[in-house]
Parts: structure tokens; C-alpha cells; sequence
């Protein structure tokens, strides 16, 4: 099977469970050497990614909150959780699906990515079924996928603007969350986040790694260059505090965090 046919089939895929098991089994056929890395026909860009009917999308001024001390809004952090994770997927496959003619190693990294952003999804959910709420429940916000429509010509500016800011947000927030969830007495959301972070450290060391990678082949130094297109594509720009110790083993320098 062509790699860029089936991941464009799991990133169209509207079902949530279908979603994830089509997500699973593209890299676990990568691995087992089942898709052909070869140019196709079709690589139009998807700007409709495949999603479920709910969660509606709104602005962030529509979403609900998500005090703790309130079960309902508990409910609605864990849900907020699960869709930057099921929005991660779609991400991941269209890296993989939409930019042709790079390494085989690109590809593997990013169907890899998918994989452990469903399994997060799925902790998520799970969770989030177990205080009596499920995914579509509540309000989510679309930003992160409208970003990568802004990027879906170049991979350059999809690894720089995509895994390198917006998904590096993510190594700031997360330890904050999982406090805030401890502290709440909820061990097991606390656990499901230690996962994450975990995971995202290699999922934005994937993004670092392949941004320097094509600044290389361009002739670009990275570290300018990720401060231009963060400027030019107008995208709110990184906020301190960093989780400096996540950021730099993804791939981050010390001299580049402190020029934020």
C-alpha cells in the first residue's frame, strides 16, 4: 500500500475509534515494511481533517470552564486535554500524507507520533468516560489544526510553526496541569499526563530535528529563521515560563530560550 494513500485514508477517517485503530495499524504495517514509500498522484492538501459531528468548534472566548472544583468543569479539562491530543493525530498523519520526497526517517517518526498521540486520545477518553462525560461533550477550540492548513505547503514552516511552538507549549503547561490534578486527587489524570510529557519531549525533538534538518538543505540557520517564520506568520510567540529542562531535550538551546 502507498504511505501517502493510507495515511491520507486514517487522516479523512471521521469516526473516532476507526480514527485510531487506521492510526495503529499505519505504523505498525510501516514497521512491518507494508507501505511503499513512493511518489502519488493525489497530494492535495486536506483542509478538512476527519473528525466527529461533536465537539462543536468555537473561539476561545465560547469554551466552558474548567475549574476543578467543580465536577463538570473537571470533566471539561480532561475533554480539553483529549481533543489537543486527537487534533495530534490528525496533525501527524498529514505531515505524513502531505510532504512527499523526504527520508524514509521522516515518515517513520511521524507515523510513529500518530500512533502515541491515539494511544493518548485514548487514556483521555477512557478517563474522561470515567467521570461520566465522552469526547464531543463539550466545546473545543480548532486552532491548532488551523495552523496547519496556514503551513501545508512547506514542510519547513509546518515543523517550525506546528511541533516546535505550538506543541512545545505543551512541555510549559503540562507539568502545571499535572499538579493542579494531583492536588485535585486525581491520580489517575496526573498519571495519564506524566505519559504525555513523556512522549511529546520526543514528538517535539521529531519536529526540532527535522526543521534543522531542511533549514540545512536550504542553507538557513535554524534558530533565526524559526524567530522569522514565528514573526511572519503572525502566530502568538512563545511564553514564559519554560519548562526549560523538556524544551532542551527536545532540541531547544539555551541561547534561543533566552531570546523569548
Amino acid at each position: 500500500m502507498n504511505l501517502h494513500a493510507a495515511a491520507r485514508a486514517a487522516l479523512t477517517e471521521g469516526e473516532v475509534e476507526a480514527k485510531c485503530a487506521a492510526t495503529a495499524r499505519l505504523w505498525s504495517d510501516w514497521q512491518a515494511g507494508r507501505l511503499a514509500l513512493e511518489a502519488w498522484t493525489d497530494p492535495k492538501p486536506v483542509i478538512e481533517a476527519g473528525r466527529p459531528a461533536r465537539p462543536e468548534l468555537v473561539t476561545a472566548d465560547r469554551l466552558p470552564g474548567r475549574e476543578l472544583s467543580q465536577p463538570k468543569g473537571h470533566a471539561a479539562l480532561i475533554h480539553a486535554l483529549a481533543h489537543i491530543e486527537f487534533t495530534a493525530i490528525n496533525l501527524a498523519l498529514d505531515a505524513a500524507y502531505r510532504f512527499q520526497g523526504l527520508p524514509g526517517a521522516f515518515y517513520a517518526d511521524w507515523l510513529k507520533v500518530a500512533a502515541e498521540e491515539a494511544h493518548h486520545f485514548r487514556l483521555l477518553r477512557d478517563h474522561l468516560r470515567g467521570l461520566g462525560h465522552d469526547y464531543g461533550d463539550f466545546p473545543a477550540h480548532g486552532g491548532l489544526w488551523e495552523l496547519a492548513v496556514k503551513t501545508t505547503h512547506d514542510p519547513l514552516a509546518r515543523m517550525a510553526l506546528v511541533p516546535r511552538l505550538m506543541e512545545a507549549r505543551g512541555l510549559d503547561a503540562t507539568p502545571g496541569i499535572r499538579r493542579k490534578l494531583a492536588a485535585h486527587g486525581d491520580a489517575a489524570g496526573a498519571a495519564i499526563l506524566d505519559i504525555i510529557l513523556r512522549d511529546e519531549i520526543t514528538h517535539v525533538a521529531a519536529g526540532d530535528r527535522w526543521f534543522r534538518h531542511l533549514c540545512a538543505e536550504r542553507g538557513l540557520m535554524p534558530e533565526a529563521t524559526w524567530r522569522r517564520l514565528v514573526l511572519d506568520y503572525d502566530v502568538p510567540k512563545p511564553r514564559r515560563p519554560f519548562n526549560e529542562a523538556a524544551r532542551r531535550a527536545a532540541g531547544f538551546s539555551a541561547e534561543e530560550l533566552a531570546g523569548w
